[in-house]
């Protein structure tokens, strides 16, 4: 068994207000959760309205592709939002 652990840092320039980012957040972290079934949270810069940084978690068992359910859920972030991907840190334990 294995936690895979993601953090994701998104910069959204047709944001323009903390309220509409709340709304934007949880809408995509929904979706998350709902379609691949991780742990996922806003985690950082919440007071900054064109950031959005959020973390997931996932425990894998042994032998499955980590890298692929990372890569199929950046994929769909990309197609869910017209955020741009600034950076993606992650790590095994």
């Amino acid at each position: 068994m294995q936690v895979g652990l993601m953090q994701i840092k998104l910069y959204a320039p047709f944001i323009h207000s903390l309220k509409e980012k709340r709304m934007i957040v949880k809408s995509l972290v929904t979706k998350i959760k709902n379609k691949f079934n991780v742990s996922v949270s806003e985690v950082d810069e919440q007071d900054i309205h064109q950031i959005i940084v959020i973390a997931m978690a996932h425990v894998f068992a042994d032998g499955m592709n980590i890298d692929k359910v990372w890569d199929n859920i950046l994929n769909f972030i990309e197609e869910s939002t017209e955020a741009e991907i600034i950076n993606v840190i992650r790590e095994l334990r």
